[in-house]
């Protein structure tokens, strides 16, 4: 099999489309015509408003500015995540975009902070530039060499409009209409999409952004879907947006477990999104609405929307001339704001092979595919951490995530850490080492057993390095600007 692109058309705009289109144009050059099909009459999801630092790289490929960027979508700075009540309710610990120094030898901060217990400088997190600057509400940008990252919160909707825009400019087009047929060809591939006017649009590659409804890969080619809900309950989300109250913005996004899942707090500039994970195995869907009400820092700005999903994704995301990308090849919760990744990723991919100058066969779709469906297990894994180490038994949920048989491929991840201190990673990880050790830590969820190594830096020693980052870092957070101070500053 070879396939060639010299027509491209993808199916659905939103986020996942415009992000594609707005690669395409940039990347092709004009070698391949791109065009968006999509429907004023079909609405997108536009919730996913928390992002991860990897979002930066998408930008600066398609040649975004940041102060544009942010003008344009409402957007704020993000250093990380908060996470409220998910070992035990009163708790909450941060997973951060920085880093805890060294990770092995007798200089791992983490390692020596363990070993010092009681007697340890401060909260873990106080080890961590961008965290203490996301407690205080403080923030200044960092380029690629310094000790952390950061990503953005930003309204999706007008993200997927700015890039509509950038993307028309560099030669992609636009064709109003609903699909109402696809054709397909000989092989079983799709040879044209028709819409409700009668018109037909072919291609040699489409690319699937039709959101959960899969038009092409799910409908159309029937990929079977893999399910992950055995591990990721969560079925449902209320969303809501409220006004703002206060005068500052918080750098981070936040997350707090309730009885039956989680809720999320985005803050933009110009209001505060809201939002209730949830499996209706273990509430229903009004006594969940009910609580995210309760949640509202503000005065709602729109009737709650209630979103239905499962979680996984489809067995492959590349199916003869058919590539998936977004929502309409699979959906892993937003707890790790992980679905514009996700997006990126598969256009990441995809460009790779586009712009190898060769043609297309056999293998190089394989390869895909299995990198796909990779990273989902593997992202897959990391979201259960957050679950299963929980210590709550408050709810129906809560023990029987505590109590659930996990993916082979996370119980072994934290075997190896619960007895030796290892944080082992796989191919096509989505979170590096650190992540997953802010979230054990995070926890509360050491090593049995010290590294004998630690013990070559005496205590007083390690206590001395402890209580000196610490300290540097506190200095270091004082003299930045506020969150707010500082966007005021880049948007002029």
């Amino acid at each position: 099999m070879s396939i060639s692109f010299d027509r491209i058309v993808i199916v659905g705009g939103g986020t996942a489309g415009w992000m594609a289109a707005a690669a395409l144009a940039t990347g092709l050059r004009g070698r391949s015509t791109v065009e968006v099909v999509e429907s004023e009459e079909i609405g997108i999801v536009g919730v996913g408003e928390a992002t991860f630092p990897s979002i930066r790289n998408y930008n600066r490929m398609v040649g975004i500015d940041e102060a544009e960027f942010l003008r344009a979508t409402n957007g704020t700075y993000k250093l990380g995540i908060q996470f409220c009540d998910w070992r035990v309710k009163g708790e909450h610990y941060f997973h951060t975009f920085g880093d805890f120094g060294q990770l092995g030898g007798p200089y791992a901060l983490w390692g020596q902070y363990r070993r010092l217990a009681g007697a340890a400088p401060g909260a873990f997190g106080e080890q961590c530039l961008p965290t203490v600057m996301a407690m205080q509400g403080r923030f200044v940008a960092a380029d690629d060499k310094a000790p952390y990252n950061y990503a953005y919160h930003f309204d999706a909707s007008l993200y997927a409009g700015f890039l509509r825009d950038l993307a028309l400019k560099r030669g992609a087009r636009r064709t109003e209409g609903r699909i109402v047929e696809v054709n397909r060809r000989p092989d079983g591939g799709v040879r044209s999409v028709k819409l409700a006017d009668g018109r037909e649009l072919a291609a040699d590659l489409f690319i699937d952004c039709s959101g959960f409804g899969s038009l092409l890969l799910g409908k159309t080619l029937d990929e079977p879907f893999v399910d992950f809900s055995r591990w990721l309950p969560v079925d449902r989300a209320w969303a809501c947006p409220c006004e703002r109250t206060a005068s500052e913005l918080t750098p981070y996004t936040r997350s707090t477990a309730l009885e039956g899942g989680w809720a999320w707090r985005i803050p933009l500039r110009n209001r505060t999104g809201h939002g209730h994970v949830f499996s209706t195995r273990y509430i229903d869907e009004e006594r969940a609405r009910e609580q995210l009400m309760q949640q509202l820092d503000g005065a709602p700005l729109a009737e709650p929307r209630l979103l239905r999903f499962t979680t996984g994704h489809r067995a492959r995301f590349w199916v003869h001339n058919v590539v998936a990308i977004g929502l309409s090849s699979g959906f892993l919760e937003p707890l790790e704001s992980t679905s514009i990744f996700l997006i990126q990723s598969g256009i990441s991919r995809l460009m790779t092979l586009l712009t190898a100058g060769q043609p297309l066969d056999e293998q190089s779709v394989t390869h895909f595919n299995t990198g796909a469906v990779s990273q989902f297990a593997r992202i897959r894994d990391f979201i259960v951490l957050h679950y299963c180490l929980t210590a709550r038994r408050d709810s129906a949920l809560w023990r029987d995530m505590a109590a659930m048989e996990l993916p082979e491929t996370l119980a072994f991840k934290i075997e190896a850490w619960r007895r030796f201190g290892v944080l082992h990673m796989y191919d096509e990880e989505g979170f590096d080492a650190t992540s997953w050790l802010a979230i054990h830590a995070g926890m509360g969820h050491w090593p049995e057993r010290a590294d004998p190594v630690l013990q070559e830096l005496p205590l007083d020693e390690a206590l001395q390095a402890l209580t000196g980052r610490r300290d540097a870092v506190a200095a270091a957070v004082a003299r930045l600007p506020a969150h707010h101070t500082y966007l005021d500053q880049v948007l002029g």
